[in-house]
């Protein structure tokens, strides 16, 4: 913790703070002391406050929130965004043939160079970012997507928990990587050697608080109709058996993609839930997926954006009611959705209102817990990130409110959740580091880092044999009649 008698590094001032502390405080005129790391103290103006720091910012006109927190992404997704135009099923091909045959270390770290500029100019300091998905593919035959993949965060400054792991069963699974000469060279990959990639890429790399790099555990989603027969039953009961013991060893984690209908009851009967367990989607819960949630103290990340979001519904309010822990994710980038939190936060709360018809529901100041404290709960790491308060890591985001669809000047957690934008955020600190001020980012390259980034998906896109999908066809500007007659009654 920051010594309090030593003289700030950073000093903001003038500044009203959305603290998320555990009295919600609300601080107008605030001053916010950084030391090292770490806050040092946070009070109203006048009161205890430093005379002098390192650096002082004067916040007039802008609010402090703690920094977002986006509790599921996919890494990868930056390169093949909208990849297939609307077309769900050529995305997935998309996924599956670029993350497991094409996608090169340098496919992978140009893209989460490009996602953590995204997300530092919306203010989004920590991330859940699996390594893939799409069909459950995860790039563990080797260490080198993983290596790429930190070093991009790294450099960045920004946090980020890489989600590794095993791809769904039956095992060997058919994958391919390009040679130094540009050759594609195939090759059967099991579930072992997946699993020892995943235990060195966290030896390696998984210290989120100190180096911003942590590293979790991820496995495929099963559904009761894969375990019917004893053998299947087996092969996913070894790898839930295999997953829980590198857990238990580690300390990690653990998180699943796409639960929905009865899935989270049988995943605790496949012994793979617990507090440690962060499972997303979760629409169309059965009784039994409810019990399953109050006996083991898994959390629930929702993405109201997400595609399965509109397949089925996640049930917030009811999760919430029952004491289980909901975080916010944005599921992004591909095909249709992006990083900015605040986006989703609006999204989040008129998702569940239009459900009930009730625009009570969900209101600001809980929806800003979830992609905060709430989201730093589920992930095990409360005592340090999720609210301003002294002793806690020194992520902080100021968000410009001198903006017409921020004014006036009042009632600012409304203000946040439903009406400002990444673009308002104007200066980001991690770990006590200003890495954005005034919307300028120093210590990256960015023109560099889009060129990167571009040539990448174009050389990925082509190698899969894929550039058709990058071609908006004619019929975005049609609407079907036919579909509108297929739709369910409102």
């Amino acid at each position: 913790m920051s010594d309090p008698n030593r003289r700030p590094d950073v000093l903001i001032r003038n500044v009203t703070a959305i603290t998320v502390d555990p009295q919600r405080r609300v601080i107008e005129k605030a001053w916010i002391a950084v030391t090292g790391d770490r806050i040092a103290g946070i009070g109203s103006a006048g009161m205890d406050e430093p005379v002098e720091a390192g650096e002082v910012i004067d916040a007039g006109g802008m609010v402090a929130i703690p920094g977002l927190i986006d509790s599921h992404s996919h890494a990868g997704h930056g390169l093949v965004r909208a990849a297939g135009a609307g077309d769900t099923n050529a995305w997935f091909e998309a996924c599956r043939r670029i993350y497991a045959r094409v996608a090169t270390p340098s496919f992978w770290r140009a893209e989460q160079a490009l996602v953590q500029l995204e997300r530092l100019r919306g203010g989004v300091t920590t991330a859940v970012s699996l390594l893939g998905g799409g069909a459950d593919i995860y790039r563990t035959d080797d260490a080198a997507a993983g290596d790429a993949h930190c070093a991009a965060t790294m450099e960045s400054g920004l946090r980020t928990i890489m989600a590794v792991g095993a791809g769904r069963a039956p095992f060997p699974q058919r994958y391919a990587r390009i040679l130094a000469d540009g050759g594609l060279e195939e090759f059967d990959l099991t579930f072992e050697r997946q699993m020892e990639v995943s235990a060195e890429l966290i030896g390696r790399w998984n210290d989120v608080l100190r180096r911003r790099t942590g590293v979790c555990l991820v496995m495929p989603v099963y559904y009761a109709g894969e375990v019917e027969d004893a053998a299947s039953r087996r092969v996913v009961v070894r790898m839930g058996e295999a997953m829980m013991a590198l857990r238990e060893e580690t300390g990690v984690i653990f998180t699943q993609d796409g639960h929905r209908d009865g899935s989270i009851a049988l995943a605790r009967d496949l012994g793979v839930l617990g507090p440690f367990a962060l499972l997303g989607h979760s629409v169309d819960l059965t009784s039994a997926d409810l019990a399953a949630l109050g006996e083991t103290g898994a959390a629930i990340v929702h993405n109201p954006s997400a595609i399965m979001s509109i397949y089925g519904r996640c049930p917030v309010p009811e999760l919430l009611e029952a004491g289980v822990t909901v975080c916010l994710g944005s599921d992004a980038a591909a095909p249709d959705r992006g990083f900015d939190m605040f986006r989703h936060m609006a999204q989040c709360m008129h998702y569940h209102r239009r459900h009930f018809r009730d625009p009570s529901y969900l209101p600001p100041g809980k929806t800003l817990e979830m992609a905060t404290i709430d989201a730093a709960r589920a992930l095990g790491l409360q005592a340090d990130l999720g609210s301003l308060e002294a002793g806690k890591k020194a992520d902080i985001v100021l968000v410009d409110m001198q903006k017409p669809h921020l004014y006036p000047p009042t009632m600012p957690v409304t203000k946040i959740a439903h009406f400002a934008s990444a673009a308002d955020v104007d200066t980001v600190l991690v770990d006590g580091r200003v890495l954005m001020r005034g919307r300028r980012i120093a210590h990256l390259d960015e023109p560099g880092l889009l060129e990167a980034a571009a040539g990448e998906a174009k050389r990925a896109f082509e190698r899969a044999g894929l550039s058709h999908l990058l071609v908006e066809p004619p019929d975005y500007w049609r609407v079907s009649q036919r579909r509108f007659a297929d739709a369910p009654a409102d």
